[in-house]
């Protein structure tokens, strides 16, 4: 009876330990693709920068080629799982979204984008930088700020 007793205890225990170490194995392997995922999110960044930079020259000079360069570099940013955030008539979302002012427009709706956002792999790698509706002002309550 002892010996049986010892050998469910062992068995008990060595269960326990199999099962811890698949546990261990699952959570590195998760973190090491999680590392994978986001290791290039600096670099992703910086390449943001330049895209903003790029946009804002396509404004001035509206030249096909820089278009199709543009279109080229947001679908290899795409590929790497880097998405813009939807902004244009949105309601304001703090999570996605950075209010840069508060604008004449439909409360709390995105009136104007300033800077794209980008997400990385559904994670917030830039909050897109947007001016937001106040809502309807009466002249009234404009009128008595101002003699204030």
């Amino acid at each position: 009876m002892k010996v049986k007793k010892q050998v469910e205890e062992l068995e008990a225990a060595l269960k326990r330990a199999v099962a811890d170490y698949q546990n261990l194995e699952r959570r590195v392997n998760d973190q090491q693709q999680a590392f994978v995922k986001f290791a290039n999110a600096v670099l992703i960044e910086k390449l943001l920068s330049i895209m903003d930079d790029l946009d804002r020259a396509n404004e001035h000079i509206k030249d096909g080629g820089l278009k199709l360069i543009m279109e080229r570099f947001k679908e290899m940013l795409k590929s790497e799982g880097v998405e813009t955030i939807a902004t244009a008539g949105q309601e304001f979302n703090p999570l996605l979204m950075e209010c840069v002012e508060m604008v004449a427009g439909e409360k709390n709706r995105v009136v104007k984008t300033t800077a794209e956002g980008y997400t990385l792999n559904d994670k917030v790698l830039r909050p897109a930088k947007v001016l937001v509706g106040k809502g309807p002002t009466s002249h009234k309550a404009t009128r008595g700020e101002e003699d204030k």
